[in-house]
C-alpha cells in the first residue's frame, strides 16, 4: 500500500476514535455482576475490555494445548512439500525412479496429494510403467479429477490407444468444458484417429485461451486443417469443404498444400494451380512450389511456363530447380531438365532431385548412370552417403555455383544489395 494511504486510512482512524471517545465519555454505562452474593460493577468499556482479554486467554490456552499434538502435523507438512519438490525437480532431470518414490510418499498429505500423484503417474510412464501409471491416475482423480482426465489421454495417446483417449474426453469436448491442455489432447488423439472433423472443435476454445502461444498454436492449426483438407472423400466434397474454411485457413500453406493434392488427385488441377500460385504470390513456400511440380501431366506445359518464371527470383530454391527439372523430363526436355536438376543437387542434395535426374538419364538411354542416380536417391532418402558421377561427366556440367542469395523482408521484397 502507498504511504498516502497510511496516512489517510490512520487520520480516519483517529476521528472515529475521537468521536466514539467522546460519545462513551457522556455516558460510559453501567454493568452490574451479581454471583453468590458478590457484586461487582463496571462501566461497558471495562466490561468489554475483560471480555476481550478472556477470549485472548482462553484463546492462547487451547493454543498451547494443541501444540504439542499438531508438531507431528506440522512435520508431516513439511516433509510432504520438500518430497513434493524434490520428486518435480528429480522428474524434469530424469531420475524417474527417484522422482516417482518421492511423490508418491509426498502423496500421502492431503494437501498436496492430487499434484503429487499427477507427477507420479507422469514419472511411471515415462519408465514404462503404464499400469502403475494408471493407478496413480485413479487414485489422483479424487483429488485433481479434470487435470487426470487430460493426462490419462495422453498416456493414452502415448501408447497407441489415441481412440480410447478421445472418448474419454469426448464428453467435456462436447459440453465445451476442457481446460486448454485438454483440447490438446483431443486435437492430438483426433487426429491420430483420422477424425480431423472432431479436432477441429479444438482450434477456437485454443485460440481464444491463447495458452498455446502464437507459433505453437499456428503449428497445430496448420496440421488439423490440413489433415482436415486431406479427409475429403471426393472432389464435391473438397470443393464445399474448402469454401467453407475461414479465409485465413484457406491461406495456410499446409492447407493450401493438401487441398492441391486432393485436388488434382481428384481431377480439378486447374483449381489446384490456382490455389497454389495464389499462395505463393502472397508468401513463398518451396514445399507449395514441389506440389506443383508434381502435380501429374495434366495442362503441365502451362505450369513449366509459370515455374520458370519463378526462377529469376528464386534462383537458388532448391525445390523449385526440382519441380522445373521434374515437369522438364516428364514432357521429354532431357537437354534442359539436367541443368536444373545438377543445379538443385549441388545447392541442396535431396532424394527427388536424385530421382528425376534418373528419369532424365533413362530418356537419354543411359541406363548404368541413372541406376547410380536411383541408388542415390535411396541413399539420401535413409540418410546414407551419396555416389558422385563420372568425372567426364562432371568436366561437361554447367556451372553448378550457388549465385548470391537474394534477401528479402517479411513480405518478401527483395532487399537493395549495400
Amino acid at each position: 500500500m502507498k504511504p498516502w494511504r497510511w496516512v489517510v486510512g490512520l487520520i480516519l482512524v483517529a476521528v472515529v476514535a475521537a468521536f466514539a471517545w467522546h460519545w462513551v465519555a457522556e455516558d460510559p454505562g453501567y454493568v452490574l455482576v451479581h454471583l453468590r452474593g458478590t457484586n461487582v460493577q463496571m462501566t461497558v468499556v471495562t466490561a468489554v475490555v475483560l471480555l476481550l482479554l478472556a477470549w485472548a486467554a482462553i484463546a492462547a490456552l487451547i493454543a498451547l494445548i494443541r501444540w504439542p499434538f499438531g508438531a507431528m502435523t506440522r512435520r508431516h507438512r513439511r516433509l510432504s512439500r520438500r518430497r513434493l519438490a524434490d520428486g518435480i525437480v528429480s522428474l524434469v532431470e530424469g531420475r524417474n525412479s527417484e522422482a516417482e518414490r518421492d511423490l508418491n510418499r509426498a502423496a500421502r498429505y492431503p494437501s498436496v496429494r492430487g499434484p503429487a500423484l499427477l507427477a507420479a503417474a507422469e514419472a511411471a510412464e515415462r519408465r514404462g510403467e503404464s499400469a502403475r501409471a494408471l493407478e496413480s491416475l485413479d487414485a489422483a482423480a479424487q483429488e485433481t479429477p479434470r487435470a487426470a482426465r487430460v493426462l490419462r489421454a495422453r498416456l493414452l495417446r502415448r501408447t497407441g490407444r489415441a481412440s480410447e483417449a478421445v472418448a474419454l474426453l469426448a464428453t467435456e469436448a462436447t459440453e465445451g468444458g476442457l481446460s486448454p491442455a485438454g483440447w490438446v489432447e483431443y486435437a492430438e488423439a483426433s487426429l491420430a484417429t483420422n477424425e480431423p472433423r472432431h479436432a477441429l472443435r479444438a482450434l477456437e476454445p485454443l485460440q481464444k485461451s491463447g495458452e498455446l502461444g502464437a507459433r505453437n498454436y499456428a503449428e497445430l492449426e496448420s496440421r488439423v486443417i490440413a489433415a482436415y483438407v486431406a479427409s475429403a472423400p471426393d472432389g464435391a466434397s473438397l470443393a464445399s469443404l474448402w469454401s467453407q474454411l475461414p479465409k485465413h485457413q484457406r491461406r495456410l500453406p499446409a492447407a493450401v498444400d493438401a487441398y492441391a493434392q486432393q485436388a488434382a488427385r481428384y481431377g480439378q488441377t486447374m483449381a489446384a494451380m490456382d490455389e497454389i500460385e495464389t499462395a505463393l504470390r502472397r508468401e513463398w513456400s518451396p514445399s507449395l512450389v514441389a506440389t506443383y511440380g508434381g502435380m501429374g501431366a495434366e495442362d503441365i506445359e502451362q505450369r513449366l511456363r509459370r515455374a520458370e518464371g519463378w526462377v529469376d527470383a528464386h534462383p537458388n530454391d532448391a525445390a523449385l530447380l526440382t519441380a522445373v527439372g521434374r515437369m522438364c523430363a516428364r514432357v521429354r526436355l532431357w537437354g534442359k531438365a539436367k541443368p536444373y536438376l545438377e543445379r538443385a543437387l549441388a545447392i541442396e542434395p535431396s532424394a527427388a532431385a536424385w530421382e528425376a535426374l534418373g528419369d532424365v538419364y533413362v530418356g537419354e538411354d543411359h541406363a548404368e548412370l541413372a541406376q547410380r542416380c536411383y541408388r542415390n536417391a535411396l541413399s539420401l532418402a535413409r540418410g546414407e552417403g551419396t555416389e558422385a558421377l563420372p568425372e567426364e561427366l562432371r568436366s561437361r556440367r554447367i556451372d553448378t555455383r550457388v549465385t548470391a542469395v537474394e534477401e528479402r523482408d517479411q513480405h518478401g521484397v527483395p532487399r537493395l544489395s549495400p
